[in-house]
């Protein structure tokens, strides 16, 4: 994770929005009395995903039995019915 403080992140926003969400590395904005991160949006999403799925009881255990799973023996996508 890269590092800049408050005024230089200012100053080159732009570039710094483009970093994080090109290469997928946070930026810790770094200022006098408070810190943050920047992270792009993809990122952000992907957490957000991640934190809703390993909320639901038994989705974590029910995904690694999944990978267990013969791609043989899973139902093909043209016979589910949404």
């Amino acid at each position: 994770m890269s590092t800049i403080n408050i005024t230089n992140a200012r100053k080159d926003l732009y570039n710094l929005v483009e970093s994080v969400s090109l290469y997928h590395e946070p930026a810790l904005i770094v200022g006098k009395k408070a810190n943050a991160v920047l992270i792009s949006e993809d990122d952000w999403s992907a957490i957000q995903e991640t934190l809703y799925l390993d909320s639901i009881p038994n989705m974590t255990q029910s995904i690694l039995e999944g990978a267990k799973e013969s791609i043989e023996d899973c139902t093909p996508e043209e016979m589910v019915e949404w």
